[in-house]
């Protein structure tokens, strides 16, 4: 039966396409309003000192291990993880089997610990952009370090915020996982990438560049929209209609500056996921001018502050940076184009967080608030950190 009511993208549900993971997400705005009687988290006061003489990884302290201490280090400190998942030291492992079913592969690699600040209570969110480039600057030259060795293929630079998320030390800090295969997110993003430039003529062809493109055009558009409109209906004699969100071509943007924009992706996940991408097509972290570094470390601070005024907590998240694989591959090296991932769990409150499960698992990820809506709210939120207020 075809209903004669408007199609709603904040009240009807649909389905949004990600094109760099070849899949789809079921968006279902009027679950909003359900009522919430599940799990939620603890939402405790960071109360954390400066310096913890019990934390493994403040200065001066004894590692986890024991026997290792940390030195004074004044800015970053990168050491060797104690406890890493992958190592380098490790025996080959030939599959001779010829098994389709039951495959495995031996895998190598290093992993690496990134100490943001020496100071135990600080995080990204309430650092300035000149305490944030010395953390970039550690990305690169771990990156750079790491990308002549043979058996290293691929560098995922990540971290994980808040214990919602896992993290077993609230010290600001990142991890690096090299490995000697490319993992299977960046293999499918690759792979994706290069269907889109194979569909639309090949050359240099780049998904990301045209959807920088697509999502800055798209926030002129909704501005002008949006200005028009306010100018409309302050004319006394201009009639007033209810807001039908037609399409899904409301901004997404929540922040940007000349080098970088930070949108919540059309076909986000999470409730307040967020893609920060390069407006220039670069392939790593290290191909960055010095602009460039200083404006990633502006547009890091940026979101980071504004996750935290969104509940007024220390808002946990994972975050990742992709960026070219270090397998010395010339169509890698093309098809790449910088963009870090901010995946946060939190849904309604800084108490109620988000869980893929049941469907989610079995059949398609879905979300309830608009990608647009949650931009909204996130562009809405101070840039001075709500501790400092």
């Amino acid at each position: 039966m075809v209903s004669s009511i408007q199609f709603d993208f904040n009240q009807h549900s649909h389905r949004r396409f990600n094109p760099l993971t070849d899949s789809w997400v079921l968006c279902s705005p009027h679950r909003t309003q359900r009522p919430w009687q599940g799990q939620e988290e603890d939402n405790e006061v960071d109360t954390r000192p400066s310096h913890d003489p019990t934390c493994y990884l403040c200065p001066r302290n004894k590692r986890a291990g024991g026997t290792l201490q940390n030195p004074d280090y004044k800015s970053t400190f990168i050491f060797e993880n104690d406890f890493p998942s992958v190592r380098q030291d490790q025996p080959s492992l030939v599959d001779d089997s010829g098994d389709d079913l039951l495959k495995v592969q031996s895998v190598r690699g290093q992993c690496h610990v990134i100490c943001f600040s020496p100071l135990h209570d600080k995080t990204l969110a309430d650092m300035t952009d000149a305490q944030i480039r010395p953390v970039i600057d550690a990305w690169i030259n771990t990156y750079e370090s790491l990308r002549p060795k043979s058996y290293i293929n691929h560098v995922q630079i990540f971290e994980n915020k808040g214990a919602a998320m896992g993290c077993s030390n609230p010290h600001p800090h990142g991890q690096v996982w090299s490995t000697e295969d490319i993992p299977h997110e960046t293999a499918q993003e690759l792979k994706n990438m290069r269907a889109y430039r194979k569909r639309h003529g090949g050359g240099s062809k780049c998904m990301l560049c045209d959807y920088v493109r697509t999502e800055t055009d798209n926030d002129r558009k909704a501005k002008s929209s949006t200005a028009a409109s306010a100018l409309a209906s302050s004319v006394p004699s201009a009639p007033v209609r209810a807001a039908v969100a037609t399409t899904a071509d409301g901004s997404r943007v929540v922040c940007e500056n000349d080098s970088f924009v930070c949108v919540v992706p059309f076909w986000a996940t999470w409730p307040f996921e967020t893609l920060v991408l390069s407006k220039a097509h670069l392939a790593r972290l290290s191909d960055m001018n010095e602009q460039q570094k200083e404006d990633l470390a502006n547009i890091l601070r940026r979101i980071t502050c504004r996750y935290d005024n969104l509940f007024n907590c220390s808002f946990p998240y994972s975050m990742g940076v992709h960026q070219a694989p270090t397998d010395g591959s010339e169509e890698h090296e093309g098809l790449s184009h910088l963009h870090l991932h901010f995946y946060p769990p939190l849904l309604r409150s800084a108490t109620v967080r988000k869980f893929l499960v049941g469907f989610e698992l079995l059949g398609q990820a879905q979300r309830d608030l608009t990608p647009e809506q949650a931009a909204k709210r996130l562009a809405d939120c101070s840039e001075v950190h709500y501790k400092a207020v």
